[in-house]
């Protein structure tokens, strides 16, 4: 009896009979069709990303106010309310600390300016630059810091405004996905054949697991470095202490780009308030002191570090979120790349890639070439 092949079975085979690089080139024209997508759509996506990493994280919530026998929409809605409330919270007090600094913008510029305008002046002479020069310098820098910054506070209040506008559409998407979990879970139990139902399931189970611990555990690390950075500043005596801290503790979920980025400004700070430039590099000394704990200490223990990715992959995806969806891509960017890793790490076929994005070092293989000595 002769079997009919399918018209999918044929296409399959008629693709694997094409050469690399024709293949290479459909592989790629698909990733800039779905690239742009991405790009075109990100106004709908974003949200929705954002909707699904609130949703795995408050789930265990849910699950505890169900388990209590609570009603499933009621445990939702209880749970959304609380999640608000921090949410809330969190804003307000974001929103009062940039208030502060945006008032005291134009008197940091002046000290900031004072401070340039005698290490210029110092440079002049040693460097036997002309003193006009320098002056005329100094005063278009010191309006363009002025206007840039008038115009950077002003585009965050843009953005703080679009964003309570997302807040009210967010918490309508992470209901409904905590609503309808049951029936996305068996979606994707549907996609397989029976015989691998079981295995799916618990890869399924797994991964949900691992990715509520990494994102919790990211909270966690964000709420403990953002205290250890404020007190740090505190003690210095550092103004905007609070809000350097949390904006340091943000930054730092970013790796290698943002631990820069989120100790440059409180050295700029200190350096524009202080009387001592030593301020600056106390600051310093106490980031690093407190980066050493955190990569130490904190990622490996609350994180988890099955869940690490190497500073290759780490850079490119922030890089590449920041040109796809802006600042959100960049804070997206590690915990959609970190919940990719764990989904290849449960698929053989897919291991090797998990592997790739990983930090851990193999052990460096020695090969030993024998020449072969051949008789005369």
């Amino acid at each position: 009896m002769k079997t009919t092949k399918t018209n999918s079975d044929n296409g399959l085979n008629n693709f694997l009979k094409f050469p690399v690089y024709a293949k290479a080139a459909l592989i790629l024209v698909g990733l800039y069709v779905f690239i742009n997508m991405l790009y075109i759509g990100q106004d709908i996506i974003v949200p929705l990303v954002f909707a699904v990493v609130i949703a795995i994280l408050i789930s265990p919530v849910v699950s505890f106010f169900e388990r209590i026998r609570i009603n499933r929409i009621i445990a939702i809605v209880i749970t959304l309310f609380l999640t608000f409330i921090v949410i809330a919270a969190f804003c307000a007090l974001l929103f009062s600390q940039v208030s502060k600094f945006s008032d005291s913008w134009p008197l940091l510029v002046d000290k900031f300016t004072l401070i340039l305008n005698q290490t210029i002046a110092w440079s002049s002479e040693y460097f036997d630059i002309k003193p006009y020069k320098i002056q005329q310098w100094i005063t278009q820098t010191k309006s363009e810091l002025i206007n840039t910054g008038s115009a950077a506070i002003g585009q965050t209040l843009v953005i703080v405004g679009s964003g309570l506008i997302v807040l009210f559409v967010i918490p309508v998407y992470v209901f409904i996905i905590l609503y309808y979990k049951p029936l996305i879970i068996e979606f994707i139990h549907r996609l397989f054949s029976g015989d691998n139902k079981l295995e799916v399931a618990q890869m399924v189970s797994q991964i949900k697991s691992l990715i509520q611990r990494y994102l919790f555990g990211l909270v966690i690390e964000a709420v403990i470095v953002a205290i250890m950075d404020i007190a740090a500043l505190m003690i210095l005596g550092i103004e905007y202490a609070v809000l350097l801290g949390i904006i340091g503790a943000l930054l730092n979920l970013i790796p290698y780009i943002g631990g820069l980025v989120a100790v440059a400004l409180p050295m700029m700070v200190a350096l524009a308030t202080e009387t001592s430039p030593w301020y600056a590099l106390y600051v310093l000394a106490l980031y690093y002191f407190i980066q050493l704990i955190d990569n130490n200490f904190i990622v490996p223990i609350i994180v988890a570090s099955k869940v690490r990715i190497n500073a290759l992959f780490s850079i490119i995806v922030v890089f590449a979120g920041n040109a796809l969806w802006g600042i959100s891509g960049m804070f997206l960017s590690i915990p959609l790349l970190a919940i990719l890793k764990l989904i290849f790490d449960h698929i053989d076929s897919l291991k090797p890639w998990g592997f790739l994005m990983g930090d851990t070092m193999p052990p460096i293989m020695k090969i030993n070439i024998k020449r072969k000595t051949t008789k005369k």
